[in-house]
């Protein structure tokens, strides 16, 4: 079996607290929060009414009124974020190339902000009004569709599905495409926007999210004793993928490489981790196993950390069960505490974070963890960022429908 060793030479990344990569990593390291007051509608009435929405974004300045005005919300992050990605590679798509490039984007719930402006719309107006984009800015592939459109990529093109994983499995899934030697380069990553009233009112009815609307920034609150569900977020990470020998070959200098890629499902339950971790635990193993490394070479841990009670002392329980007693040595945080959870998204805007905490060396906060969960004690990295060596990451993404995804990220 062929098996490339595959870097990432470019980054792009939509998030609440940034409009770009550098501007959300400084923005993380800061320990700012992106939690505000729901803009999007109209929430009263609505058991939560905050969210980490993404502020003043304009995607027709870079993508022009007719083509933004044609995409759903979490299409337009993609192809911006893609955009920033593929400018930072100074990677050239051309005829010679394109067949080449593949695009891996995931997301969890695609083009639902389309679906309810246009259920709106049946219901008020009648079949007749409904708009003849509907269809093609609801489906799920459309992210990877329009970049791939957009830029001209003639390689195979694919939304990967996977609830919260779905933006990890999708780097997993073009890590291991490279690899294999099917491609020369991916453009890879999630993309999720969910902040609409059908999407809000679902999740509160599963009781999944946090309902502290007096106080925002405070809501998201990874391990902390008195969190009680995850913030809804929205935004796109986006990585460029490619073998080394073609990062070499052109003369370009890899920001990292991907080395480890697992992925398990729980087979238990809709909404509730296997108890324990189990699923968590053989996903974390796989990446280790994949990557050739022992637990104790991995320096940080960007953790799932959505602030839901089951999820964060599961993961704890799996990190200790992996780790062993190399696990109080390692830096853990949850980026989820600023950022919301992005659902499909998170796993690319955190595979961002990791490949950012490697170039700087740098460990982003967990905020708001005020109040230590006898159950969470581990080193959560609370309220401000670390500096410390960071040679390799590991980015864990966990989902409904029993996902579970490891990527391990390596300083090259």
């Amino acid at each position: 079996m062929i098996d490339k060793r595959v870097v990432i030479t470019g980054l792009g990344m939509i998030s609440p607290v940034g409009l770009d990569a550098d501007s959300s990593w400084k923005a993380l390291t800061d320990g700012t929060s992106g939690v505000d007051r729901i803009t999007a509608f109209d929430s009263e009435g609505y058991l939560t009414t905050i969210a980490a929405e993404v502020k003043d974004f304009d995607p027709s300045a870079i993508l022009g009124k007719k083509l933004a005005k044609n995409l759903d919300r979490f299409s337009q992050f993609a192809l911006v974020a893609s955009l920033e990605a593929i400018k930072q590679s100074e990677l050239q798509i051309n005829s010679v190339n394109c067949k080449d490039i593949a695009v891996r984007i995931g997301s969890g719930v695609g083009g639902i902000i389309t679906i309810s402006e246009q259920m709106d719309t049946l219901n008020t107006k009648g079949p007749m009004k409904v708009s003849p984009f509907l269809v093609p800015k609801m489906l799920g592939d459309m992210a990877a569709a329009q970049v791939s459109m957009h830029l001209g990529i003639k390689g195979s093109s694919i939304c990967t599905v996977s609830s919260c994983c779905s933006g990890g499995d999708a780097i997993g899934e073009a890590y291991e495409l490279i690899r294999r030697g099917n491609a020369l380069v991916a453009v890879a990553g999630g993309s999720e926007a969910a902040i609409c009233p059908i999407a809000i009112a679902g999740f509160n009815s599963c009781k999944a999210l946090s309902t502290k609307n007096s106080s925002p920034e405070h809501a998201s609150r990874p391990f902390d004793l008195l969190r009680d569900g995850f913030v809804l977020g929205e935004g796109s990470g986006i990585l460029i993928m490619e073998t080394l020998e073609n990062a070499i070959a052109r003369g370009k200098t890899p920001l990292a490489e991907i080395i480890g890629y697992g992925s398990t499902s729980d087979a238990y339950h809709v909404t509730h981790p296997s108890p324990g971790g189990e699923g968590a635990i053989r996903s974390l193993n796989m990446a280790l196993r994949n990557a050739k490394i022992s637990p104790s070479q991995v320096d940080y841990v960007n953790a799932h950390g959505t602030s839901t009670p089951i999820n964060d002392k599961f993961e704890t329980m799996a990190m200790k069960e992996v780790f062993g007693s190399s696990v109080s040595k390692i830096h853990i945080s949850s980026t989820k505490s600023m950022t919301g959870h992005l659902l499909g998204a998170a796993g690319a805007i955190e595979s961002v974070v990791a490949i950012k905490s490697i170039l700087s060396n740098t460990i982003p906060p967990t905020i708001n963890l005020n109040n230590p969960d006898p159950d969470c004690d581990l080193d959560y990295t609370p309220h401000t960022l670390v500096k410390s060596k960071v040679s390799i990451v590991m980015s864990n993404s966990l989902g409904f429908g029993g996902h579970n995804t490891s990527l391990i990220f390596k300083q090259i």
